[in-house]
């Protein structure tokens, strides 16, 4: 699918911020493939399809992980994280994009996973470090990236975890997994 026809199919379903957001992470996601080596296509549509589901109703949400057998303990956290599943499988039944790839990067770009493909660790750290994004962080992640992809992701996950931590916030497993999947690469 070509870009322009990918972000007239996404542009209806988010915030003029959000679709902001949304290029920001095409372009660095196509950036980074550049640099790693990877279909930059690939990462262009996951990028562009990332937050296809960001702004479905709570209730939808809530359905569509019960009756496509989603793990049920999704529920059990902050509805934020349910856009990632839920995205990925209304881009595949609304829009036809069937390419398991793309799809594991946008079921897993909040959360990631341990042993991430290389496309879905693109769209984890470009979701993270996209242009428009500013807070405490990320401009040590954004320098760590140009040289080392899994230390950024590792420093994205480690601000992640604290500042949800401050916040008195649940973190969802996988991403304490992730954590710990990182760290345990870092020390081999």
């Amino acid at each position: 699918m070509e870009r322009d026809k990918a972000l007239s199919i996404v542009k209806p379903h988010l915030t003029e911020k959000r679709y902001i957001h949304t290029i920001g992470v095409m372009e660095t996601a196509v950036d980074l493939a550049k640099k790693y080596g990877y279909d930059e296509k690939k990462a262009e549509l996951a990028a562009i399809f990332h937050d296809y589901a960001k702004y479905r109703p709570e209730n939808e949400m809530k359905s569509i992980i019960i009756e496509q057998k989603m793990p049920k303990e999704l529920l059990d956290f902050h509805p934020e994280l349910w856009h990632a599943p839920v995205g990925s499988y209304l881009v595949k039944t609304e829009v036809g994009i069937e390419d398991v790839d793309i799809l594991n990067a946008i079921t897993y770009h909040t959360t990631g996973r341990p042993n991430m493909t290389l496309l879905e660790k693109i769209i984890f750290i470009a979701d993270y470090i996209e242009p428009n994004r500013n807070f405490p962080g990320v401009e040590q992640v954004r320098d760590l990236v140009k040289t080392n992809l899994d230390g950024a992701i590792l420093q994205s996950l480690k601000n992640t975890i604290i500042y949800l931590t401050k916040k008195n916030a649940t973190i969802y497993p996988d991403t304490l997994y992730t954590y710990n999947y990182f760290i345990k690469m870092k020390e081999e």
